[in-house]
């Protein structure tokens, strides 16, 4: 038995559910999740399923093949189909901060994100031990202003080797480049504090402190060439009080951190992602 999920998006129109549920009947289908939306201020309609597909002789590439011709086209669809067994390979992207990187090789290892890491890059050598420890191979790509051109063709050349699907910023302090994010649009994930654009620069924890925040955030996107401005993933908040000291303010900030980082990649890994005009549908 094969599991396959499919994500659509179109113009709104009628008869585009029955169209695709009769289509997974008619390939022996069994369908266990459906799920869909309508953005009526664009009149876009999305979905999401997942099937089993019951009859072997049915290849998953006579099936894109066949919804393609019989389905896609009639619609006007844009759409994705995926083997859900198949997991994504994610490379990371870290350089000295070290929280993010703990927590998704700990989830990674005990089994929680259904996803591969083949490898970790980074700009400086301090975290190398960390992979080590994990046995996920560690790459140091020197990266500045003056070597952006050399550091961009080794990182490119090494995700083609390693024929990685999607990268995670975990705490990755170097602005991507153009030609990386063509490359990977929609599929590189950040994570930040919230407390942008009011508070930005090195120290933000301390310019929130001395302002008398009252709640900490931490969000994660999807990288574009609009600085921390890409399509939204996953958000979460603490409450901070005048009782908290600085050094309180950024380890709620690192928690918030780890747990908005985990819950993008699941998010994104498990093909529960959709985006358009710079936001997303997340689908549960």
């Amino acid at each position: 038995m094969r599991n396959i999920t499919i994500l659509i998006h179109c113009k709104d129109q009628k008869g585009i559910i029955a169209a695709v549920t009769n289509f997974i009947l008619k390939v022996e289908g069994n369908i266990t999740y459906i799920d869909q939306h309508v953005d009526v201020d664009q009149n876009v309609f999305f979905m999401r399923l997942e099937c089993e597909l019951m009859n072997e002789s049915w290849n998953v590439e006579s099936i894109k093949t066949n919804f393609q011709e019989s389905i896609a086209n009639d619609f006007d669809m844009s759409w994705q189909l995926y083997n859900k067994d198949q997991k994504p390979k994610m490379a990371l992207f870290v350089s000295k901060y070290e929280h993010c990187l703990f927590d998704i090789l700990g989830r990674y290892s005990a089994g929680e994100l259904h996803l591969e890491i083949p490898l970790i890059i980074s700009n400086h050598e301090d975290l190398k031990p960390i992979a080590d420890r994990f046995n996920i191979p560690f790459y140091h790509v020197p990266f500045t202003k003056d070597n952006k051109i050399e550091g961009e063709k080794q990182h490119i050349a090494l995700l083609q080797q390693y024929d990685i699907d999607f990268i995670v910023l975990a705490r990755y302090m170097q602005i991507i480049t153009p030609q990386l994010i063509s490359l990977y649009k929609n599929k590189i994930i950040n994570i930040h504090h919230s407390f942008l654009p009011a508070f930005p620069g090195a120290k933000p924890y301390h310019s929130a402190f001395k302002r008398g925040v009252k709640i900490i955030g931490a969000t994660s996107h999807y990288v574009t060439e609009e600085l921390d401005e890409g399509p939204i993933i996953e958000q979460d908040i603490t409450r901070v009080f005048h009782s908290h000291s600085i050094e309180d303010f950024i380890m709620k900030g690192k928690d918030l951190e780890r747990i908005v980082l985990s819950r993008a990649i699941k998010l994104h890994a498990e093909r529960k992602t959709m985006v358009y005009s710079n936001k997303t549908v997340i689908f549960s």
